[in-house]
């Protein structure tokens, strides 16, 4: 079963606040009055204009939060990486797992015998905790058999600069498919919050050449041949 991503909170109207921060810097004119004035009449070109310049300092004033569940330990230990964020992840030392709960990779479920193997040895790694545990071992200690793949739950917060480095590296065909699918949802809920913002958030076989030493060698044609599911 995929993960579920739900978009927790956000900068309120976050195309415009970025392109008021960045009318600031040159004009006389308090901040609160350049965002009433893109709230009247958003300047997409301005905000185009700055993603295409480089020049992605004011993305940094927008911030969304995000709730994941479902996700496996594999996947999170790749999410932490991008340490322009902010995370809260559920604690095995003090969340007792009471249920095997492995993610399932495609390519495992679709053979039936890798699956029945896979899934025999996954219960057999949350009988072991959970004996453990029974024989007075400590939740924090018992957890080191659980499998990589256990799911589990967080809360990611990280501004619109860092979430477009986010999804230029994990929307590539190249990326692992779960971070991949995480980041792509991830993107679908942006972009209804702040879609020019996000017009041109992707890896860059969309808005020019591959940057990969190895590319894949199936580039994605647009947007929509990204943000379908694989």
């Amino acid at each position: 079963m995929p993960c579920t991503v739900a978009l927790l909170a956000h900068t309120p109207h976050p195309d415009e606040l970025v392109a008021a921060a960045a009318r600031i810097c040159y004009r006389d004119v308090t901040a609160a009055d350049l965002l009433a004035g893109e709230r009247e009449s958003l300047s997409e070109a301005l905000l185009d204009q700055l993603w295409r310049s480089g020049h992605l300092s004011t993305f940094e004033h927008a911030s969304f939060t995000f709730a994941v569940d479902g996700l496996s330990r594999v996947a999170s230990h790749q999410l932490v990486r991008h340490r322009m964020a902010s995370f809260s992840q559920q604690s095995q030392r003090y969340v007792r797992m009471t249920g095997s709960s492995v993610i399932v990779p495609p390519s495992v479920a679709d053979m039936p015998e890798a699956e029945a193997l896979f899934r025999r040895q996954s219960e057999a790694s949350f009988a072991a905790y959970r004996r453990l545990v029974e024989l007075g071992v400590p939740a924090e200690d018992a957890r080191f058999i659980l499998p990589h793949g256990w799911e589990t739950r967080l809360v990611l917060t990280m501004n619109a600069r860092e979430l477009h480095h986010f999804f230029h590296l994990r929307l590539c065909r190249r990326a692992q498919w779960e971070i991949r699918a995480l980041a792509r949802r991830m993107l679908l809920l942006c972009r209804q919050e702040a879609p020019v913002l996000f017009k041109k958030a992707g890896p860059s076989c969309i808005f020019g050449a591959c940057g990969e030493v190895k590319p894949c060698g199936r580039p994605f044609k647009d947007m929509e041949d990204l943000l379908v599911e694989d």
